[in-house]
């Protein structure tokens, strides 16, 4: 139950928020995020994978098998979510995790690998879902459900300058210990992240009201799952978020995995590759920041968002040069605001008790549409180049602007 939204004497709240609470949820979950993304791994896993011995078509294997764990594992985990606890999903998935990245360095082999990934797609399921649900909720609770996007946002930029300081430190890490350095301390930061989500709080099953006894077989596993597809069928405001979430994150996330090779494209000296990925991820990162006051943003305020991002991204990944890419980190500050918002109006639209479940159909969407994007980058990149590529894959955005314009108009 959400509690009133004007001061309550003697709680120490804020706008209905008791701010303990609020600052308590988003200490947990920035420290979450960030050892989430501490993973020196990043930078040279395939490394790892091509000095083993493994060719590309192998180290392809791989990628597609992660991909296609969390596709499998992501609807299932948000009905466990639901059903179980979202806490010990977030505790649990971490650990897998680092059971993988263990299993990478004591027995460096394609299996292993294999197996590796199955558990980090799996980690990568558990939390997918879980975590968003939890953390609007437990906002919610506390009346301060309208901070979700802020709170969502500095996660996000926290998650990325985790990503950069790992990056920064996994060469010289890698140079003083090589891959079992690495792997230790990929390992310990899942550690870290499995014990920042002990620190969030959970009241949904204390909270939640006891089903009468007739309809207690209704509160299972399959049930949630059924009240989840319903509300993500039935309700248009609903699908049409869980059909916007892919749409806005699966192309841009896909795109970044090739950002290295559109800025060597552009001619750049030798070795100044770094500082312009840096670049693209200070956008990204900022873009997170801003979540908070862009939240005011209508419908037609985040159509205009989308489209200039997309322009944006074509004009730089076409002009093809190291000024450009300029107009490539404002695109991605944009489509990462656009992400943490897009989320933001799925968590607002869901009322049902499968929250997590229906979150999970957006990620399931997310994942389908970035494995899309990967096999239309192939056909583009070759035929193309990089440039064209990308400015090509900024037309999706364009083509989500036009639709949210066309639904505000309509709500005009």
């Amino acid at each position: 139950m959400t509690i009133s939204s004007e001061r309550l004497p003697g709680t120490g709240t804020e706008h209905g928020a008791p701010v303990r609470g609020v600052r308590r949820i988003a200490a947990t979950l920035y420290g979450y995020a960030f050892f989430e993304e501490f993973v020196l791994f990043y930078p040279v896993y395939a490394l790892l994978f091509s000095d083993t011995g493994l060719g590309l078509w192998q180290i392809s294997s791989l990628f597609a098998l992660w991909s296609l764990t969390n596709i499998v594992l992501e609807v299932p985990s948000g009905v466990w979510a639901d059903t179980v606890s979202r806490k010990r999903l977030l505790q649990l998935g971490p650990l897998l995790t680092a059971a993988g990245f263990a299993l990478w360095v004591l027995f460096p082999s394609y299996w292993a690998f294999a197996l590796g990934f199955v558990l980090w797609g799996a980690g990568g399921a558990f939390g997918s879902g879980a975590l968003e649900a939890l953390v609007y909720e437990e906002l919610d609770r506390l009346g301060a459900a309208d901070r979700y996007a802020r709170v969502m946002g500095r996660s996000r930029a926290a998650g990325l300058v985790a990503v950069m300081a790992a990056t920064a430190l996994a060469g010289p890490v890698f140079t003083a210990g090589g891959y079992p350095v690495v792997g230790a301390a990929s390992v310990l930061a899942c550690l870290a992240t499995a014990a920042f989500a002990c620190g969030f709080p959970e009241h949904r099953g204390k909270t939640a009201a006891v089903p009468e006894e007739d309809d207690a077989p209704e509160a299972g596993w399959a049930a949630t799952l059924r009240a989840g597809l319903a509300e993500a069928r039935h309700d248009r405001a609903v699908r049409f978020a869980v059909l916007l979430v892919p749409a806005v994150t699966g192309v841009w996330g896909a795109l970044d995995e090739y950002t290295p090779l559109l800025v060597r494209d552009t001619g750049v000296a030798h070795g100044a590759e770094p500082q312009l990925l840096l670049l693209i991820w200070a956008g990204a990162t900022a873009g997170g920041l801003l979540a908070g006051p862009a939240k005011r943003l209508g419908t037609r305020g985040l159509a205009a968002l989308l489209a200039v991002s997309g322009l944006a991204l074509a004009a730089g990944a076409a002009l093809g040069t190291p000024v450009a890419i300029v107009l490539v980190a404002v695109a991605f500050g944009g489509f990462q605001l656009g992400s943490v918002l897009v989320d933001a109006r799925l968590q607002d639209s869901i009322t049902g008790p499968g929250r997590a479940t229906v979150t999970s159909l957006a990620g399931v969407g997310t994942e389908v549409t970035t494995l899309t994007v990967f096999g239309l980058y192939a056909v583009f990149g070759s035929a193309a180049g990089h440039g064209a590529a990308f400015a090509l894959l900024a037309l999706p955005y364009l083509v989500a602007a036009a639709a949210l314009s066309w639904v505000g108009r309509r709500r005009q």
